[in-house]
């Protein structure tokens, strides 16, 4: 098989998936533009803001694409190309693309609110603080790590810095013209083609003038950049930047089909499967915890509840946001597939442990698309830049969820402070960052890491138990949920009890005892679903 049939059968089968499949999941939410989204109903200008639906589309896939559906599926390729791309497109399809639009169902018939209090809800307030303190740890997790990440980018290639600089300096223009004229089609199309070549203009500026500063410097410049972004209004810097960078990755995708079509590449990639791994361990249950964002991730469940529901202007654009963005997702990770399948199987397992999957990306997709003319150098600098703009994204958007999350914590309780904390934007995003100051300070995120792959998965499975609760009190039949979330749910507690006994045998007993209690944490969620639905089968509940 070649490389450019593999990309055709995979996007026509996701097609076809989100037509018909996306459909049917789209009736079986209930959702309907007879009801008003939350965007207009509690519009603010700040967090709730109906935005068009391209705009959000925007905004949602750069923030749940990040580098996850590049580096999972190229570390998964170790078992095998062919299980890796079987668990993407199945996974995205009957698993991701549920997950992501039923949370994002869940929130708009919630005001807009996250998960957290959607557990509230349906499962309780003990549910929900138990489920907003992991939620509240894992973003903390992800800021701390990709403020890193993007710092010693920075450090590394000051180019990379100064075009992002240049893009943010671009959102906040974008946004301003937006606000005064984007009420007019013709005005946005104009505004949108325009903010686009400049972007493009300025990959090359932006190599061309260099920015270097310390890494201190630089983490310190990032979580403060991440502050104004909380805070502000989406349509001023959050918005455009996410609207804005989803064309960097369109651009590398077509980029990258196109160079794949050019190239003729064949897979050179032998078709074994291998079980086991002497670094990852068994196939079962590692495969499906290292490919996340492709197939199905967690954090997908919060920026859909989060950010993303608060936007939409009216509730048909779920699916092409929810249901359609994981689809698109799911392409690009059959994409990071294909950037490595063209080496044999040897050539792989060297490069990867020399290089690593983002370094392998950008040269195996950098060398495809220079088929297209364009100097391979550019290409890959190119294709690397795309993934640092996109780590960024999710570093702005995961500290406004944190934040959510702090204020949604504290606003069930009565006491004067507790309100101010759920009220305040500001103090509420100044503890965010003080956490992840307190983080990098630390330096144990570097030590957590592994483990952040089974946390995400561990939030799939919570969000889709908390889907399924909600159906169920519905009176819906809720087994197109429930069968990913027993899925889920098995594969997290296999990963987690396996990771706990291991780092115990090797008497690491920090991470053997994380491990423990996310596992403690999902078994005790799990109890209070089922106590929730005896008791709403003994007296019925009105459906939301």
């Amino acid at each position: 098989m070649n490389l450019p049939l593999l990309l055709v059968l995979s996007a026509g089968l996701l097609f076809l998936a989100y037509k018909f499949y996306g459909s049917f999941v789209y009736k079986k939410f209930g959702l309907s533009d007879k009801n008003q989204a939350p965007s207009h109903t509690l519009r603010d200008g700040v967090d709730y803001e109906p935005s068009k639906p391209i705009v959000v589309l925007g905004h949602h896939f750069a923030s749940i694409a990040g580098a996850g559906p590049i580096v999972g599926p190229i570390i998964a390729v170790t078992f095998g190309w062919i299980p890796a791309v079987i668990w993407i497109l199945v996974g995205g399809i009957f698993f991701g693309a549920v997950h992501d639009l039923g949370s994002m169902a869940a929130s708009l018939r919630t005001e807009g609110k996250s998960i957290g209090v959607i557990i509230r809800n349906q499962i309780g307030l003990r549910g929900k603080q138990l489920f907003i303190i992991f939620s509240f740890s894992t973003l903390i997790l992800v800021i701390g790590v990709f403020a890193d990440i993007i710092a010693k980018t920075f450090v590394s290639n000051p180019g990379v810095a100064s075009a992002s600089i240049l893009f943010i300096l671009l959102a906040l223009a974008f946004g301003l013209a937006n606000r005064f004229l984007g009420n007019r089609k013709t005005a946005f199309f104009l505004i949108s083609v325009i903010g686009v070549m400049l972007m493009y203009y300025f990959v090359y500026l932006g190599m061309q003038i260099p920015f270097a500063l310390d890494y201190r410097l630089w983490i310190l410049l990032l979580l403060g950049y991440a502050f104004v972004a909380s805070v502000t209004p989406v349509s001023m810097l959050l918005q455009p930047r996410d609207y804005l960078n989803s064309f960097l990755l369109y651009g590398m995708m077509i980029a990258a089909i196109a160079g794949v079509f050019v190239a003729n590449p064949e897979i050179k990639m032998s078709n074994e499967v291998s079980l086991s791994s002497e670094n990852l361990g068994y196939i079962f249950p590692v495969l499906f915890v290292t490919i996340a964002c492709g197939a199905i991730s967690g954090f997908h469940s919060l920026v859909a509840s989060g950010t993303t529901s608060k936007q939409l202007d009216k509730e048909s654009d779920a699916k092409m946001v929810g249901f359609g963005g994981m689809l698109i997702e799911s392409f690009l990770a059959i994409i990071s597939v294909g950037a490595v399948v063209v080496l044999t199987k040897g050539e792989y397992m060297e490069r990867l442990g020399v290089e690593g999957p983002v370094a392998l990306f950008s040269t195996g997709l950098g060398g495809m698309i220079a088929s297209l003319g364009i100097s391979e150098q550019f290409a890959v600098g190119f294709v690397a830049l795309t993934v640092s703009a996109f780590a960024l994204t999710t570093l702005d958007t995961c500290t406004r969820l944190a934040r959510f999350t702090v204020q949604e914590y504290f606003e069930d309780m009565p006491h004067p402070s507790a309100q101010f904390l759920s009220k305040n934007r500001y103090i509420s995003t100044a503890l965010v960052v003080i956490f992840s100051v307190l983080l990098l300070a630390s330096g144990e995120f570097t030590t957590l890491w592994p483990i952040f792959g089974s946390a995400n998965q561990l939030l799939a499975a919570l969000a889709l138990l908390t889907i399924a609760v909600w159906m169920i009190r519905k009176k819906e039949n809720a087994l197109f949920v429930t069968i990913p979330m027993f899925f889920m749910f098995t594969v997290t507690l296999a990963s987690l009890g396996l990771f706990a006994w291991k780092n115990f045998q090797n008497q690491v007993y920090v991470l053997s005892i994380i491990a423990t209690l996310l596992f403690s944490l999902a078994i005790a969620l799990l109890v209070l679903a089922t106590q929730s639905i005896k008791k709403e089968i003994k007296e019925p509940a009105k459906a939301l």
